[in-house]
């Protein structure tokens, strides 16, 4: 089963619902946590260990000045300012190229190769006996976000249980995330901007047909716009999150509330029967 934990909103808390979820499902059962929030990954501060890193490439155009005639196909071709043709020679901006293989495709004189430039990485680690965590991080200036994420998917294989830390928002990565996971639990705030955003995240997981529940954060017990809402799309609370000075404090140097804060070892149990039940999701 794979579970995604989402949101609209970034500042949201999703990355700690989905660690303190993946620590306490990891006692008694074997569980791969993916941080697939590859241009912010935080998963690996919660669980610091020893990591395998493995590089990931995207293929890249190469151009032979021997065959090309500076036609200009490849340059009208693609569609993200990667390539421009002059007159004796071709310009490729290699930050800017979504390797869709285009400029390859459309060449007539076949001078268009191509070879993989690394992007990024993914690093695995066991940080706990029954905990594998992978996660995905993408190189400063690099736009293909989803190219890592599929990388660190690859890696956590067909584990029987992974929870995704998708990157905030509805973009590429997002959705290269959340499709083909069973559900998705959104985390939010209620907070105008909080609501909005997940508003957003509700339509993305909706045109995928993705069961989904909501984990309401930082509650300050004045929740009635979030629960409005949550009950007009027909969409269950699984669990509510307090606002509180110790919370704040064990996240803020690193911790786990399920670890170090009583009761919240069982509300995260709860949150996981909850959010399976709910969903209609089979172990």
């Amino acid at each position: 089963m794979k579970i995604v934990v989402a949101s609209g909103k970034g500042g949201t808390g999703k990355t700690m619902v989905a660690a303190n979820l993946g620590y306490v499902l990891s006692r008694d059962r074997k569980v791969t946590l993916v941080d697939c929030d590859v241009e912010e990954p935080n998963l690996h501060l919660f669980f610091p260990a020893e990591t395998v890193d493995e590089a990931v490439t995207a293929e890249n155009p190469v151009f032979d000045p021997a065959l090309c005639t500076q036609c200009g196909a490849c340059g009208k071709f693609c569609r993200y300012g990667a390539i421009t043709v002059l007159r004796d020679r071709v310009l490729f901006f290699a930050e800017l190229c979504h390797s869709c293989g285009g400029c390859r495709i459309v060449c007539p004189e076949g001078a268009v190769t191509e070879t993989g430039r690394a992007i990024g990485k993914v690093g695995t680690s066991h940080p706990l006996p029954g905990l594998t965590l992978v996660s995905g991080f993408l190189n400063e200036g690099e736009v293909q976000a989803p190219c890592v994420v599929r990388a660190a998917r690859a890696a956590a294989g067909d584990y029987p249980l992974v929870i995704l830390d998708a990157a905030p928002g509805v973009a590429c990565a997002v959705m290269e995330t959340i499709t083909g996971c069973d559900l998705c639990i959104l985390v939010t705030e209620s907070t105008p901007s909080g609501l909005h955003d997940l508003a957003l995240a509700v339509e993305a997981v909706r045109m995928l047909s993705l069961p989904a529940g909501v984990v309401i954060n930082r509650s300050d017990g004045r929740d009635e716009a979030a629960t409005a809402f949550c009950r007009e799309h027909d969409l269950p609370v699984l669990m509510t999150i307090p606002f509180g000075r110790e919370i704040a404090a064990i996240q803020n140097r690193g911790g786990l509330v399920a670890r170090d804060l009583p009761g919240f070892t069982e509300k995260f149990a709860a949150l996981y029967t909850d959010a399976v039940r709910l969903c209609g999701v089979k172990e």
